[in-house]
């Protein structure tokens, strides 16, 4: 039968099968809540490729590259989600005060609405490292 290190092994390799579906499981979940329609019909992921798409004329390169520079603290793996997440906010933002462009003022008041509250300290960071003043931005944190 089984025995010593074969055993462990084994036991090892079944909880750790586990464990990977169960968390894989848990985001694939998350991602169908996302995209699951909302009683307007639209989900939230397609409220956020609209907005992307209605205000793409709108980013200047500048606040690109302040987009870019913002979610390098981000892990690599959810980086783009999180670029598309950002963008959409701004996008939001951007048709709810029918901008002309996208500013870094409607960058860094984006970044802060779509981002959840436990990663606002890495946000303030970075503003900082960027030397950009965050006082005005504080009602948002």
């Amino acid at each position: 039968m089984l025995e010593g290190w074969f055993l462990y092994f084994i036991l090892f390799w079944v909880v750790f099968l586990v464990a990977s579906f169960a968390i894989g499981g848990f985001f694939m979940f998350r991602k169908f809540l996302k995209r699951f329609p909302k009683e307007d019909g639209k989900s939230d992921l397609d409220w956020e490729e609209h907005y992307v798409k209605e205000t793409i004329h709108l980013w200047g390169d500048e606040e690109k590259q302040m987009l870019n520079e913002l979610v390098t603290p981000v892990p690599e793996l959810f980086r783009d989600v999180a670029k598309q997440k950002i963008a959409g906010k701004i996008g939001e933002l951007a048709l709810k005060d029918r901008a002309s462009s996208i500013t870094q003022e409607l960058v860094i008041r984006g970044y802060i609405l779509a981002t959840p509250k436990r990663d606002h300290k890495f946000l303030r960071k970075k503003l900082n490292e960027m030397q950009i003043d965050v006082t005005p931005y504080e009602h948002l944190f």
